[in-house]
């Protein structure tokens, strides 16, 4: 029996912009992935505890839909939004798991900057042995240091598999700040998502 290869990309997408779509569809070429499951984050402890705030998850999940429709390899799953308290990758992992069974491989895509945060999950060493992680390089940050990563998550360093993407110097954050000040995000989201993000009022100084 084939194996599918499902490419896991989780986020808080708020919102979701041209580099997480060209990543994915690199990293889509590049394995050999069946599809590509984006995961919008329903209650993300980790940003949440770094008191950074989040839109709400009805507003990130339309972005994310209208941005991958016309993908017919990218899929899009609420289960870490319909899913009650914080969301933990782990928990996704479980599900999908359990949701897919043996018939499927799970490759769970992370950049750099959450992947150094990787010790600091929950239940990290159990997390890279039930997927395949696929750790991203982005401009301005390191490459992860996988001998580090072993020292704390045991496993660390046979099951995560490090691989180069096209530099997109793109940032939720950035597309946020422009949006407050008044600049354009045309050619930085997909045409969809900024008349959502105009038409909502998304992102505006208060």
């Amino acid at each position: 029996m084939t194996r599918k290869k499902i490419g896991v990309l989780g986020g808080t997408f708020d919102p979701i912009h041209l580099g997480h779509l060209i990543v994915a569809e690199d990293l889509r070429e590049k394995l050999g992935l069946s599809e590509v499951l984006f995961i919008p984050a329903g209650c993300p402890w980790l940003k949440l505890k770094e008191e950074k705030t989040v839109s709400a998850a009805e507003h990130r999940l339309a972005m994310v839909r209208l941005a991958v429709a016309s993908n017919p390899y990218f899929k899009v799953s609420t289960m870490e939004i319909e899913r009650p308290g914080l969301s933990y990758s782990i928990d996704t992992v479980l599900e999908l798991k359990a949701k897919l069974g043996a018939r499927a491989e799970i490759y769970f895509i992370v950049g750099p900057d959450a992947l150094a945060k990787l010790p600091k999950w929950k239940e990290p060493a159990r997390l890279v042995e039930l997927c395949q992680v696929v750790g991203i390089g982005r401009p301005g940050y390191a490459r992860a240091n996988l001998r580090k990563l072993e020292r704390s998550v045991p496993g660390a360093g046979q099951r995560i598999m490090l691989l180069e993407v096209p530099k997109i110097n793109i940032s939720s954050t950035d597309i946020r700040k422009r949006v407050a000040q008044g600049l354009s995000i045309r050619y930085l989201v997909p045409e969809a998502v900024e008349k959502y993000i105009e038409e909502h009022g998304l992102y505006m100084s208060p």
